[in-house]
């Protein structure tokens, strides 16, 4: 077809990986681009002129931002390994979900993470608690997306990968198997997926990554 695809990202961001991960699933060929967030491109610049933020996905010189709306911009124009449901109602349960990830689980945890006041950490820590708790009970096969990966899952990057880092850096105890037995099996499962390991950082890049940016410095 001729089509020319790339991907802007950074390897330590859970959007990026998103991503990557969902072109992968798909088999789709793409140049991806390993951006400097201190010093961006000029081509990410042009392409992403409103946030200037990774991912920038671009298909034919038509760019696109924002990692869920390109996950269903790649679904719908590559229909190999749906990552999106068909029926229209699990679909719409797919959506919300995601973004119970990215809106409250994700920047509740965050938030939680950089905060400098112990008990404001720890305030933020029983948040999350509370919202994987929900997410624990809406769990009822191997993957969210059933027997194979989907949307959810993919969204769920920063449960399996992100947290499990950050945690171990700060040397606290968010998600554990006697809290949430099930997500702590999903992670593990989606975390040594064989197409996840191979586009995914591993724990030590992550801990590499963050450690600095948190200020721990043994």
């Amino acid at each position: 077809m001729g089509e020319e695809v790339k991907l802007y990202g950074v390897r330590g961001s859970r959007f990026s990986n998103r991503v990557d991960v969902v072109l992968k699933l798909k088999g789709v060929e793409h140049k991806y681009y390993e951006e400097d967030l201190n010093n961006k491109s000029p081509s990410l610049l042009k392409y992403n002129p409103i946030h200037k933020k990774v991912p920038t996905f671009v298909h034919n010189e038509k760019p696109l931002a924002e990692s869920l709306v390109i996950l269903e911009y790649i679904d719908e124009t590559w229909k190999t390994n749906p990552i999106f449901p068909r029926d229209p109602y699990e679909r719409a349960q797919a959506r919300f979900w995601t973004r119970f990830i990215d809106d409250q689980i994700g920047a509740t945890a965050w938030k939680a993470f950089w905060e400098s006041q112990k008990e404001e950490q720890e305030k933020g820590f029983e948040k999350v608690s509370e919202y994987l708790g929900i997410l624990e009970k809406e769990l009822k096969g191997k993957y969210f997306g059933g027997e194979n990966i989907g949307v959810v899952d993919i969204a769920g990057n920063i449960i399996a990968k992100w947290i499990p880092a950050i945690q171990e850096i700060l040397g606290v105890e968010l998600i554990t198997k006697e809290k949430f037995p099930k997500l702590c099996k999903w992670s593990h499962d989606f975390s040594t997926h064989l197409l996840i390991k191979e586009v995914s950082p591993s724990k030590e890049e992550l801990i590499a990554v963050f450690k600095p940016l948190l200020n721990i410095t043994n």
